[in-house]
């Protein structure tokens, strides 16, 4: 908001970001499947990603209230956490307006009527070998707080192939002569927020609304090195036909869950 933009009241326009990141891998027999889907449950069970949503609050600016998190049986974790806004610096714009915000090593949590969640999905079908984990992020805060600073954070906190991203505005404010509010910041595209190694890195697609304050990008990884993609084994213990077959069935998941649809 621009320094002589005064409100009526508390600022309750409610901003949510919302990730589905998606890792891929070929896990050939049914042990190394298996195996993946252990390795994954155990590098973000449920006391990680607590870690991570605390961080998370940090940025923002806002402080813990309650935490609720669960590892579950055979896999899978969630983690809830209810935050609450604290008092900010107004002239301090580091903390009041959105930005990129910080990386995961620059990281030194804080919400009221607002929450941070996330849900792990590990998944694995023994038809072709393709194994893949889908983590779903959800940080909703109100007032001055802005999610787009955990931005940059969560996608550096995870090895992603694919990641959708949701940035919605909702609800309104009021100046001071009674005058709605229904956004209270410029923004074009969730890829203004993105930090330039995560621009370099993937191939991106805008999907926005603007007239309802609501925006979606897609993110696929550019860079494939199949060896980064086999869990069990590696690229010299395939001859060079299974190799370009893997490679063939990853690429095709990879753009599937791109594009959300079957590709023939």
């Amino acid at each position: 908001m621009t320094d002589n933009l005064r409100l009526h009241g508390f600022n309750n326009l409610t901003s949510s970001l919302s990730f589905n990141i998606y890792d891929i891998c070929y896990a050939k027999t049914e042990q190394q499947r298996k195996a993946y889907i252990d390795y994954i449950d155990e590098l973000y069970n449920a006391e990680r990603l607590t870690q991570i949503l605390k961080d998370v609050t940090n940025i923002i600016g806002a402080h813990v209230l309650n935490i609720s998190r669960q590892d579950y049986e055979p896999h899978g974790a969630s983690v809830t956490i209810l935050i609450a806004e604290h008092e900010l610096d107004e002239h301090d714009p580091e903390h009041i307006e959105p930005g990129p915000g910080p990386l995961p090593e620059t990281v030194v949590g804080h919400l009221d009527k607002s929450h941070v969640t996330v849900h792990t999905y590990p998944e694995s079908h023994p038809d072709n070998g393709i194994s893949t984990f889908r983590l779903d992020i959800d940080v909703s805060t109100c007032g001055m707080i802005s999610p787009l600073k955990a931005l940059n954070y969560l996608i550096h906190s995870f090895d992603s192939d694919i990641v959708t991203t949701d940035y919605r505005v909702r609800g309104f404010t009021r100046d001071v002569d009674g005058r709605k509010l229904f956004i209270d910041h410029d923004i074009t595209s969730i890829q203004d927020y993105l930090a330039e190694d995560t621009k370099r890195a993937y191939q991106m697609v805008d999907v926005n609304v603007y007239q309802e304050n609501m925006f979606h990008t897609k993110m696929l990884l550019k860079d494939f090195e199949l060896d980064n993609y086999l869990f069990g084994s590696t690229r010299r213990d395939l001859t060079f036909e299974e190799a370009r077959n893997i490679e063939d069935r990853l690429r095709k998941e990879m753009l599937e869950i791109f594009y959300s649809r079957n590709l023939d």
